[in-house]
């Protein structure tokens, strides 16, 4: 007689089937979240790292700001100093020239004219006087512009002898002062 196997063979090849199928998605899901979780804890890893060298960072451009706002401090204090030292140099250098514009200025003056008002600002000197004549005033121009520490006269006022009812003329005059370099024993007189 023969034998019929009628057991569900093909049902038991496809339950074979589906548990290796089944046992191979549970093992790539498996792998799958093991390698996300390890992908993971690197990613969370290195974001720390750079964190830490973040707040490293940090800390150094702190330092070094306040090392640029000293030094910047610094450089405000030595430019103060500076022209400190600029404005006491220029007044030794300008120290005999007050003497030199006085020395001029009697030197250029000539008979015949008197000298009332002197004013000085910064360079610019500005004389008020008397003379007998407007030909004196002339000479002491022409003297002033021949002199080497006074120069550029510009005539500003001057009101003839009849308005006055003195008997001398009126005159406002600016020049002004030039330095005239180092002194030497030549111009010393």
């Amino acid at each position: 007689m023969v034998r019929i196997n009628l057991l569900p063979w093909r049902d038991a090849l496809r339950q074979r089937r589906q548990r290796n199928i089944g046992i191979a998605f549970g093992t790539a899901v498996a792998l799958t979240i093991a390698l996300g979780a390890a992908v993971h804890m690197q990613i969370t890893a290195m974001i720390a790292g750079q964190g830490d060298r973040n707040q490293f960072l940090n800390a150094e451009i702190a330092k070094l700001n306040r090392r640029i706002k000293k030094i910047e401090s610094l450089e405000r204090e030595k430019a103060n100093l500076l022209a400190r030292m600029d404005v006491i140099q220029d007044l030794q250098e300008s120290r005999p020239e007050i003497v030199h514009l006085f020395d001029e200025v009697v030197a250029a003056t000539p008979q015949g004219l008197f000298l009332t008002r002197l004013t000085k600002t910064n360079r610019e000197v500005v004389v008020e006087g008397r003379a007998e004549s407007n030909a004196r005033v002339s000479a002491f121009m022409r003297n002033v512009e021949r002199s080497t520490w006074i120069s550029n006269p510009r005539l500003l006022l001057i009101e003839n002898k009849d308005k006055t009812g003195t008997g001398l003329s009126h005159f406002r005059m600016s020049f002004e002062q030039v330095r005239a370099g180092a002194e030497t024993p030549a111009n010393r007189g």
